[in-house]
């Protein structure tokens, strides 16, 4: 009971052992990204094997399109994080309670927009991807469905990052888990039952989202030894809505510039056929799971990095900023091994068709060295987030997405055309990516070395 009381409650990352608090506080993020992840993949097994891999592809090919319209809750997301880190770490009620009413409006006025705005251009976006005819009918309905039920995703998104920044992870944790369950059985009963297919199963996970989000809500309530979330507190205030957007801007902008040069790729993937937009979904699904430990390290660190910077505490900040990287290596080493060393079963998963296997498994085979890679990104750029510098890790992003990975992927495919591979090898997408991966981890320890991120805290 002593350990699970110590999950449960809000972590101070100022005081006690740097690897212990920050291991205390990524085991219930790692599990809840899992979770997070299960979202997904669960609707590519469920329409994969229930509905047929045209379906499968369909979910996959609307993915790049759904990041790059929900760019505003990440920004929200962001700029709640670091600043409820750094006024909790500092003791700051009043301002804490301001900046966490403020998300919770802004939140707000972003799913109004997104709803309108993204519903509109959603089938635009797909023909101008050149879609296959095929699959654009689902994969517009698929995304209308999760447009118009955004308002889940946003405040869960928003509500679970302020209590990740005041140290809980465990709640937000536990309430993904129920609306991960709650998501499973939904799609099982729409789309195996009731045979609603693709739209089944963007239903189910609008329904899950808004349960998971509820909780948090719920959750936040009944903090009021840390913070007040009375009316007064959610009427706008420029000074804190302008930093909110100020620290989350580059963060959105990041997901933006990655989202618009996923979508370039997607039109060079979809010219390769059904076949590898499928495998290329089954790839990104398992991505997911070899990720998570990189984006929970990642957020882990921005929420050490605030809090010890909020309390003054930049001693502890490069110890645990070392500590921290050397167990997300380590743990992403571990995972991407069993992911590679299970790889058939895991492919086998998501469709019944033994070539779209092999192919899977080889694309993800390319891949691997860069997970280990991304391990250091993102817990180094993450200790830069958290004491305030989001404008670095933003620009080494957005060079490592335009200048390294679209020009090579378009590159190897021109310069690999045959006749018999009219488009190229299919392998540019993935090359172009670990390389991307590569080149963004070595130039973000140059930068983290430099220091100047220790001049931006809030």
């Amino acid at each position: 009971m002593g350990i699970l009381k110590k999950f449960i409650e809000p972590v101070d990352m100022t005081e006690g052992s740097p690897w212990q608090k920050i291991v205390l506080f990524a085991v219930p993020m790692l599990v809840g990204n899992i979770a997070q992840q299960l979202y997904n993949t669960v609707d590519s097994v469920v329409v994969g094997n229930y509905v047929g891999d045209n379906a499968l592809a369909a979910v996959g090919s609307a993915g790049p399109i759904l990041n790059l319209l929900i760019v505003l809750f990440v920004g929200i997301s962001v700029g709640a994080g670091i600043m409820v880190s750094q006024y909790f770490g500092a003791r700051e009620r009043e301002k804490l309670s301001t900046t966490i009413g403020n998300c919770i409006t802004l939140t707000g006025i972003a799913t109004l927009f997104v709803m309108i705005v993204a519903s509109l251009v959603a089938r635009p976006l797909l023909e101008l991807l050149d879609t296959p005819e095929s699959i654009i009918g689902w994969c517009q309905s698929y995304l209308l469905i999760l447009f118009i039920g955004s308002g889940g995703l946003a405040f869960y998104n928003i509500l679970s990052g302020v209590l990740r920044g005041l140290g809980d992870s465990m709640s937000a944790l536990i309430y993904l888990l129920v609306s991960t369950m709650v998501n499973i059985a939904l799609d099982l009963l729409f789309v195996a039952k009731l045979g609603m297919g693709v739209n089944g199963v963007a239903l189910a996970t609008v329904i899950a989202q808004v349960i998971s989000a509820f909780l948090c809500l719920l959750r936040l309530m009944r903090m009021q030894e840390l913070f007040e979330l009375k009316p007064c507190y959610l009427k706008l205030q420029r000074k804190y809505t302008k930093k909110i957007i100020k620290l989350g801007l580059p963060s959105g902008i990041t997901q933006a510039i990655f989202s618009m040069a996923m979508i370039v790729v997607q039109s060079l993937t979809n010219s390769f056929g059904e076949m590898f937009i499928a495998a290329n979904v089954i790839v990104m699904r398992v991505d997911g799971f070899a990720m998570m430990p990189n984006f929970s390290f990642g957020t882990a660190m921005t929420t050490y990095a605030g809090q010890n910077v909020g309390a003054r505490r930049e001693d502890r900040v490069d110890t645990g900023a070392r500590q921290g990287t050397l167990i997300a290596v380590v743990t992403s080493a571990v995972i991407t091994s069993l992911i590679l060393l299970f790889g058939k079963a895991l492919m086998g998963i998501f469709t019944r068709t033994p070539e779209l296997v092999d192919l899977s498994r080889n694309m993800m085979g390319i891949l691997a060295v860069g997970y280990v890679a991304m391990a250091v990104t993102q817990c180094l750029s993450g200790v830069m987030r958290g004491a305030g510098d989001t404008m670095t890790p933003m620009w080494i992003s957005i060079a490592t997405t335009i200048l390294i990975r679209v020009p090579i992927a378009y590159g190897i495919s021109f310069l690999t055309r045959t006749a018999e591979l009219p488009n190229g090898r299919q392998e540019c997408i993935f090359i172009s990516l670990l390389a991307s991966w590569l080149i963004g981890a070595l130039i973000t320890y140059i930068f983290y070395r430099r220091g100047k991120w220790k001049e931006k805290a809030v």
